[in-house]
């Protein structure tokens, strides 16, 4: 049984750790610090440790069966790095990464500190110090993780998706290879064309017209044979290709949507958009065209150096004179181009990132006369997008005409040896006339390799992009058992939570009990957290500290989505896809009839304003909802709400935009909505809280007062002093006071929904 299994308690686990680490250590070894790691590789929670002692660093593997020891020396460092609630520590030496742990931020503090105790261990060692570092502080920064050049060898990482095609891309080598081979024949068959036929005829013999005949046929079949296999092979691969680039795209693209919400926080739409669509064809037309045309370049300049040398081997010598010459220059070359068309990928984002920009918020644009800055600000981008394209251009024009140089000077030097041997009479005229015809394939074949260099580097570069989403891993990893959750009844348990963003506190010592089908109003400050405990509950974030219970059980051990399909969100701003109102109603269950559709959106009193559409249901919306007022999306945004049926129901700021009579009909619709639902409710305008059944209060990340509105307002407290400021605020604005109501408190009494 694995060391650290799930199912010990914390107090038996741990004395079996210190009993494993105590069999693992050396005589007279002592320990320095140690680090509970609670992720695997995969971020799915499990135990492990990371030991320092005087001699090296042991690690117990997540699993808890296997320990790995690594001796301590002078070229040793360490890294940590956090993003968004998990936070890594490296291992490295000067050539290679040793070791990876991951954790939540729970572990935080201790890291810091086994981190410091490390580098204090680590100058000991290069001191040639052996005193004992001290225990680091608990403050110190986390660097930021270094960009990795894009390397060639990551277009070898596309095998993954070329795999399934194996069949067919072993066929298309054939074909190449075939192919190949009947484009060499015909300088082949130019030699005895010269020697026995047209040499001949010039001295004074005849023409044997069949002789002729047979060579020509041979020159036509090669032809037509290397069309056809040229043909088949082309279209072959050519559809292999355009299935693995489509394979890349469904892929990275699935693997976008399984990323937390932490990932889209730090990139920009444009640049998204850009890896998923133009990297993806940039590899795609690589794998159709450039590939293909390498992988004929070779067996071309192979066979033919064959060739070459089983004709005459000194002057096959001569011919390969350049390619030393050429092959310094592709290697001096290569490093600068694939630093530079990595910058021109982000220089290109930037000018996709100005489009995704404005384009969405034009309203706002035209509405604040901002074209012109706009458009500068698009020239800007377009500009520095031209600068650093013609900083790479510099280079690479100097290296193709140098290559074709090369190429040119070795052709000059083939004619004077091969005029040298004719006139020694150690070739055959026909023999060189084959050498300058296979040499003209040879170099031709050479100076497009020297070319390829460019796309190959575009390719690795796209590559890299693409495979950066594809490694990144999501910070709310799905538990290896998962439980089941079937009908749930909605009780929500927070016990000592907390959350940080980076090092900065969010949340801290949160402690709240939510019964089945209460409904609870969030209300404070802004920036005390509401938002952030409403993305605790639907984990679009896990917590750093202690843990979130709904109907008992952690909500970590609920399949992600299992558990999300519980959950209807209402926010601020809707947010509508292009395409029918039906269609953007029955998006949480596509299979929905029109009647539920109907009834839905009765419920959320949308029926009428639907009806009056040009057709209805059928009805196209713009963009995001343009073409419907605000209120008009958000009642489409509770129908949506309504058909899937939810246990859990988060209103976040959902009247907040819109006007008085506006919001009385989405107050009817949200009353509908919140019946037997457990309703979490995030409002600053706090009379659309008049019907809930407690008011939570927080501040600065904690809970500060529970309870409902009359017994909050008899405290005189922080509810007492926000409800005043607000009343205080509407009567400076000469409208009603919120209408905040005991009545509803005296019908529904708290604790009966």
């Amino acid at each position: 049984m694995p060391l650290l299994d799930s199912v010990l308690t914390l107090e038996a686990r741990t004395e079996l750790i210190q009993a494993a680490l105590r069999a693992q250590l050396a005589t007279n070894e002592n320990v320095l610090a140690t680090l509970a790691v609670d992720l695997d590789p995969s971020l799915r929670f499990a135990h492990g440790l990371v030991v320092l002692t005087d001699h090296r660093i042991l690690s117990l593997s997540p699993n808890g069966d296997t320990w790995t020891a690594w001796p301590l020396s002078h070229n040793l460092s360490m890294r940590a790095f956090d993003h968004a609630g998990v936070g890594t520590l490296e291992l490295l030496d000067p050539s290679t990464r040793l070791a990876t742990w991951r954790f939540t931020l729970g572990a935080h503090t201790q890291s810091l500190k086994f981190l410091k105790t490390f580098e204090g261990c680590i100058e000991s060692f290069r001191a040639g110090r052996t005193s004992e570092p001290t225990e680091a502080d608990e403050e110190t920064s986390f660097s930021n993780e270094p960009e990795p050049v894009p390397s060639t060898w990551v277009l070898l990482r596309l095998w993954r998706f070329a795999r399934p095609y194996r069949n067919q891309l072993a066929a298309g080598f054939g074909l190449t290879l075939a192919s190949t081979a009947a484009t060499l024949v015909p300088p082949y068959l130019a030699i005895p064309l010269m020697d026995d036929v047209l040499i001949p005829f010039q001295n004074g013999q005849q023409i044997d017209p069949w002789k002729v005949a047979l060579y020509l046929v041979g020159l036509l079949g090669a032809a037509l044979a290397a069309w056809g296999l040229g043909w088949a092979r082309t279209y072959l691969l050519a559809l292999v290709s355009e299935r693995i680039g489509a394979d890349l795209r469904t892929t990275t693209y699935d693997h976008l949507l399984k990323l937390s919400l932490d990932y889209f926080g730090g990139k920009r739409t444009g640049d998204l958009i850009a890896r998923i669509g133009s990297e993806t064809d940039r590899i795609c037309v690589f794998l159709s065209l450039h590939a293909l045309d390498f992988a004929t370049d070779v067996l071309t300049i192979t066979m033919t150096a064959v060739i070459l040398f089983s004709i005459n081997p000194w002057l096959a010598l001569v011919t390969l004179l350049p390619l030393p010459f050429i092959a310094w220059m592709i290697h001096k070359v290569r490093d600068r181009l694939r630093t530079g068309f990595e910058r021109i990928d982000r220089v290109w984002s930037e000018v996709t990132n100005v489009l995704a920009d404005t384009i969405p918020g034009i309203r706002v644009v035209k509405a604040f006369a901002q074209e012109r800055r706009e458009a500068q600000r698009f020239r800007t981008a377009n500009v520095h997008n031209l600068e650093v394209n013609d900083k790479l251009n510099k280079t690479w024009s100097l290296f193709s005409p140098s290559v074709s140089l090369l190429t040119e000077i070795g052709l000059l030097v083939v004619w004077a040896f091969g005029i040298w041997l004719v006139a020694h009479q150690q070739i055959t005229v026909g023999v060189l006339t084959a050498f300058i015809a296979y040499i003209g394939r040879f170099y031709t074949r050479l100076d497009s390799m020297s070319r390829i260099v460019s796309v190959t580097q575009k390719a690795a570069s796209g590559a890299k992009r693409i495979f950066d989403i594809l490694d990144h891993v999501s910070n709310v990893p799905e538990p290896a058992n998962p439980v089941p959750l079937a009908n749930a009844k909605g009780r929500i348990e927070m016990r000592d939570i907390g959350f940080r963003y980076g090092n900065r506190s969010v949340i801290r010592g949160l402690n709240l009990d939510i019964r089945p089908g209460e409904m609870i109003g969030l209300v404070g400050h802004s920036g005390s957290g509401k938002s952030t405990l409403v993305n605790l509950i639907c984990r679009f974030y896990d917590v750093s500290d202690g843990a979130i219970f709904v109907d008992g059980n952690d909500i970590r051990s609920y399949g992600v989505s299992d558990y999300r399909r519980n959950i209807g969100l209402v926010l601020q701003e809707p947010f509508l896809f292009f395409g029918t109102i039906a269609e953007n109603i029955a998006y949480g269950r596509p299979d929905a009839t029109r009647a539920e559709i109907v009834a839905a959106a009765r419920a959320a009193h949308a029926h009428e304003f639907i009806l009056r559409l040009p057709q209805g249901y059928d009805s196209l919306v713009g963009e995001r909802g343009q073409g419907l007022s605000g209120g008009e999306r958000q009642r489409i945004s509770i129908a949506r709400a309504l058909l899937i049926d939810p246990r859990l129901l988060i209103l976040d700021e959902a009247t907040s935009s819109v006007d008085t009579e506006t919001e009385k009909e989405i107050q009817k619709a949200l009353d509908n909505l919140v019946q037997g639902r457990t309703t979490i409710a995030i409002a600053h305008r706090l009379s659309t809280l008049r019907k809930a059944d407690r008011l939570v209060v927080m501040d600065r990340g904690q809970v500060v007062e529970v309870g409902p509105h009359d017994e909050l307002m008899a405290k005189q407290g922080a509810y007492w002093r926000l409800y005043e400021a607000q009343v205080r605020r509407v009567d400076d604005d000469g409208s009603d006071p919120p209408a905040l109501l005991p009545v509803p408190h005296a019908a529904h009494p708290a604790g009966n929904p």
